[in-house]
């Protein structure tokens, strides 16, 4: 598709995400942003704090029962976190859709993602059930605890494929510029998570099983009230309930792409697990305390790119390219600026947080030394977690998988070589942690940087709705 009469002279070069010489061809672009970027936040903190409720209750059960929880919730976590793709793909599909004036198919493109949710949860669903006490025997627990995450990923199961189907529903509301309802939703089912939880696990007796059980029906009722709300949708656009193989198949074809890219991700993250566990369980210790402190910072940088998903793929939707780039250049300055905040906050900070998690003075100075590394690496991260997502709202998925695997074929030796120079430092935690750091927050996420920055700065990726 041409570009559109006001998009500028054919013969202009276009500006690259930090250029700031060009006018923004839009008005209220901070307002737009911000109204999903804000409610995009408190949905996704929805499900730590789902876990955070499970954690509770279950913990006051005992030791045994509380491990098999953390075991189970690894298992669904990564299968879940694997198939977020049902979103990352839903969202800009429905958003190009839309732009481009087609509202019906953006609905049947939706509708056909909910489809492709419920059917890969039901068979995943079917195999866990099956699989769940071999599985959870290979992540070598005592007897005891493995009771407890058999039962917890079990009656897991029944909420998988609502689970999944959330995933696509939230992904149509995002490309229908909507992520208020999904804040709503999300926190209506977390309220009554906690007390159907506390019913079953202890009112019914039912122990890890009740929290899990309670869990899936809570993610039913969430996807009850989701279709709900797209009914009325669905009908003005004429959209049937029946799901097409077609559109199933496009969902699958993009989602096979963000697959291997979230899959690189995962491994990325697990080859720097498993060079601290090599480095001891204090320098273990301090290196998982750095990273929930990034996981969680990392929620406010997913609302930013969750905006720029929906309201690129809308831009190119139209083929208004003037207004992708103008986007794409005020959400970089935010990013870098929140980065640079958030960095000086880690900074002053670091002596003081890890005290608040962990009495043992050799974790707090690992943990410590690690939070500067990270602190400085706090607008890079702003950087890549918002280009990621414009490429995701431009349907950029093969060259985002593809960049992944390159960035996790470079990080690998590197990592590998730092460390090498960490076991040499002997007993010295701090280094070992600051150099684990250097690797994941310096070469992998510049890596990221550089390979998201340079097809930014391209047109390849900024393709109309055909």
């Amino acid at each position: 598709m041409s570009a559109r009469p006001d998009a500028g002279p054919p013969q202009e070069a276009p500006a690259g995400p930090g250029d700031t010489a060009a006018p923004a061809p839009t008005d209220g672009l901070a307002r737009r942003i911000l109204a999903l970027a804000v409610p995009a936040f408190g949905a996704l903190i929805a499900e730590p704090l789902f876990l955070l409720a499970d954690t509770a209750i279950v913990g006051h059960l005992g030791t045994a029962p509380l491990a098999g929880v953390g075991l189970g919730t690894t298992v669904l976590h990564t299968v879940t976190g694997l198939l977020v793709f049902l979103a990352y793909a839903t969202t800009p599909a429905v958003a190009r859709l839309t732009g481009a004036g087609r509202h019906a198919e953006a609905l049947d493109r939706g509708r056909d993602g909910v489809w492709l949710g419920l059917l890969l949860g039901t068979l995943l669903a079917v195999l866990g059930w099956l699989v769940a006490p071999g599985l959870v025997a290979t992540l070598g627990a005592g007897p005891h605890v493995q009771e407890h995450a058999v039962a917890y990923l079990r009656w897991s199961m029944p909420g998988l494929p609502a689970l999944l189907a959330v995933l696509a529903a939230t992904g149509i509301l995002r490309g229908l510029q909507d992520t208020v309802t999904p804040l709503v939703v999300a926190g209506l089912g977390f309220g009554v998570n906690i007390g159907l939880n506390v019913a079953l696990v202890y009112g019914a007796g039912m122990g890890v099983a009740g929290s899990a059980l309670g869990t899936s029906l809570v993610q039913w009722a969430m996807l009850a009230a989701y279709l709900l709300v797209l009914r009325p949708r669905f009908g003005v656009a004429g959209t049937s309930a029946a799901p097409t193989f077609h559109g199933m198949r496009a969902t699958a074809q993009v989602g096979s792409w963000l697959l291997l890219r979230t899959a690189s991700l995962r491994a990325a993250i697990l080859v720097t697990v498993l060079a601290a566990t090599g480095l001891g369980e204090v320098t273990l210790a301090s290196h998982q305390l750095v990273f929930t402190l990034f996981s969680t910072l990392a929620f406010a940088l997913d609302a930013l790119a969750i905006a720029a998903q929906a309201l690129i793929g809308h831009e190119l939707g139209r083929d208004d390219r003037p207004a992708v780039r103008a986007l794409t250049r005020v959400m970089v300055r935010w990013s870098l600026g929140f980065g640079l905040v958030t960095g000086a906050l880690l900074a002053v900070l670091a002596g003081v947080l890890p005290p608040l998690f962990t009495p043992d003075p050799a974790v707090q100075a690992g943990a410590a030394a690690g939070l500067l590394v990270l602190a400085a690496g706090q607008p890079l991260a702003g950087y890549v977690f918002v280009l990621d997502g414009v490429l995701i709202g431009a349907d950029d998925a093969r060259y985002l998988a593809l960049a992944g695997v390159v960035n996790l074929a470079v990080y690998a030796p590197a990592l590998w070589l730092l460390t090498q120079v960490a076991v040499g430092r002997g007993s010295d935690v701090g280094a070992q942690v600051a150099l684990l750091w250097i690797g994941f927050a310096g070469v992998y996420m510049g890596m990221r940087a550089l390979t998201l920055g340079l097809r930014a700065r391209t047109d390849a990726w900024m393709r109309g709705e055909s």
